[in-house]
């Protein structure tokens, strides 16, 4: 699992948040935006030498805004999100945020010159899903397959699931917490996240 998430992030952190009036095509969003995010990272000593104050900033403005978390979080939790409340919703939400957030900032301090080849597509004026296909290229390895699936709302189209040579980034985790909620409920599922995301601080504390 650990290093599928690594080539997860290595696809997610290259997904770059870009405010304009009119709707980006999807390929377009993650292609012409990409080289922005990458050349951030080039450029940025603090970033590059892991300062996470830096790299935190550049996660909440280029990455977080293009990323549905509601429905991602629906998606992870499954069946048993019927059961939740809205205030169990919003607190898994929160921790499910926090916890992709960690792991997105901790990624960005191993990027080492991978770039991403976007597979051109057309999308119908009325479509409001679609997939986009690309290629994570690194030096010296095998490129490694990463679909977006993404949505189409009022803000523009959203990344909702990511798949990694054919395994779910959703699904993954959904098989996860369901044996959580299943064993201990909607608040032992929160409970769960919210204690792994306390204990990553301690541990990036203790290593300090």
């Amino acid at each position: 699992m650990s290093k599928l998430l690594l080539n997860i992030i290595a696809g997610l952190m290259l997904v770059a948040g870009v405010a304009q009036a009119d709707v980006v095509a999807p390929d377009a969003l993650i292609r012409d935006t990409a080289q922005d995010v990458i050349t951030i990272i080039k450029q940025d000593p603090d970033i590059k030498a892991g300062n996470k104050k830096k790299v935190l900033a550049l996660v909440d403005a280029k990455v977080l805004p293009n990323f549905d978390f509601n429905r991602m979080t629906q998606l992870a939790v499954g069946k048993s999100w019927r059961q939740a409340t809205p205030e169990q919703k919003k607190a898994l939400v929160a921790e499910f945020r926090n916890m992709l957030v960690r792991t997105y900032t901790n990624a960005f301090t191993q990027y080492r010159d991978q770039t991403i080849e976007v597979k051109p597509m057309k999308v119908a004026a009325d479509e409001t899903e679609t997939t986009v296909k690309s290629r994570i290229v690194k030096s010296g390895g095998q490129p490694t397959a990463v679909d977006y699936q993404m949505k189409k709302g009022d803000d523009g189209w959203k990344v909702f699931d990511v798949v990694i040579e054919g395994v779910s980034l959703v699904t993954s985790y959904r098989n996860q917490f369901d044996e959580v909620a299943q064993q201990s409920g909607i608040d032992g599922l929160i409970k769960k996240l919210s204690g792994m995301n306390s204990e990553a601080v301690t541990r990036k504390a203790d290593a300090k």
